[in-house]
């Protein structure tokens, strides 16, 4: 599946670090900061960085103001065949879980949208403030993408099957005051108090012990005993995926079987 698309331009992801705490930036304003394959690959990068660097206590994963992720690019998708959409969904997951399976605190600071894999993003961070501006979905049935479990457990966690299957099923778009009641976001602040208040939460971090930070994260991921088994799942269905990437770059309400 490939149709005729103007090439997609990459956005840029930063960090910035002091002694202790790295400060990551996705940064694609005009494309409300949805990721590209090489943005993803990038990301995943940092994280290795970080989960190198043994100095390094708390992460905080952030967009530009006003933003967070609306998730990858579709457009991009669009342009694609669909070996290479499915292996770009196998990219999403592994830089996904490597912020997930870092040892230390990972706080997401969430001013905007969190959709599709941006959503994902953020549950596998370990704490997530948000400001009213927040919105927070997986509109994945528009498309023809087939989650996958790693991608579906992290919802499951945090809001229990029937909820989940209720959002992706009806492609519901939680606002910051559902998303806070389904404890999807620890805090809710104002958009001018979000920086600060989330320096507040590092630096409270910061002074707690580092093996009791770790221990927790290790405690709790152990504490679902899930089978990760990532295998062959394919991410995407044959016919409707190409469908909905085509019916979206044509602007148009796709026509699923």
């Amino acid at each position: 599946m490939r149709v005729a698309i103007t090439r997609v331009p990459d956005g840029k992801i930063t960090m910035q670090q002091t002694s202790k705490v790295a400060i990551v930036t996705i940064n694609r304003p005009a494309a409300r900061n949805a990721m590209t394959r090489n943005m993803w690959k990038s990301l995943g990068d940092i994280a290795d960085d970080i989960g190198s660097n043994p100095k390094m206590k708390v992460v905080v994963l952030k967009g530009v103001p006003g933003e967070f992720t609306a998730g990858s690019d579709i457009k991009e998708f669009a342009a694609m065949s669909l070996e290479e959409a499915d292996e770009a969904f196998h990219v999403m997951e592994r830089t996904i879980a490597k912020f997930e399976e870092l040892p230390i605190p990972v706080i997401a600071a969430i001013d905007g949208p969190a959709m599709g894999a941006g959503l994902i993003l953020s549950l596998a961070c370990d704490l997530r403030i948000g400001t009213p501006q927040a919105r927070l979905g997986i509109p994945v049935g528009k498309l023809g993408i087939t989650l996958g479990p790693l991608f579906v457990r992290r919802m499951v966690r945090l809001m229990g099957p029937s909820f989940t299957k209720e959002l992706v099923m009806t492609n519901r778009i939680l606002n910051a005051d559902e998303a806070s009641s389904l404890g999807l976001l620890n805090r809710l602040v104002a958009s001018e108090e979000l920086e600060r208040l989330t320096f507040e939460f590092v630096q409270t971090i910061m002074n707690q012990s580092r093996g009791s930070l770790q221990a927790v994260k290790k405690a709790v991921a152990h504490s679902y005993e899930v089978q990760d088994q990532e295998g062959a799942w394919r991410y995407v269905d044959p016919i409707d995926f190409t469908e909905g990437c085509i019916a979206f770059a044509q602007k148009r309400k796709p026509k699923f079987r």
